[in-house]
């Protein structure tokens, strides 16, 4: 999970999610020419290493198929982290909300 934390602590790998989001089975051209249309523009030697890094935390698969490599955003390890650490903490907060009906409801 670590990997996955500091993949998503970068900007630019955020972006590289949320274009994949967007649009699946993007070519790394695909991703480079989406950057720099919002943001300052990207090199592709940056896109290709945000990848990587993207790719070893799960966050991002890719499939080659003839000449070109198809990037996928693997939802999973987000998926992951909200059970493991929002949703226990909108469990307690739920909880609470309860408790507190059934107080003012039985004044």
């Amino acid at each position: 999970m670590d990997l996955v934390f500091r993949a998503l602590a970068d900007e630019s790998r955020r972006a590289l999610l949320d274009s994949l989001s967007a649009k699946s089975a993007q070519t790394l051209g695909e991703l480079c020419s989406g950057l720099s249309q919002g943001r300052g523009a990207m090199t592709r030697q940056a896109v290709s290493k945000h990848l990587a890094i993207l790719e070893e935390a799960n966050l991002v698969a890719s499939v080659k198929r003839g000449r070109e490599k198809l990037h996928f955003l693997n939802p999973v390890p987000i998926a992951e982290i909200g059970n493991r650490w929002i949703r226990k903490f909108e469990r307690a907060r739920g909880d609470a909300l309860v408790d507190l009906k059934r107080k003012l409801e039985s004044e």
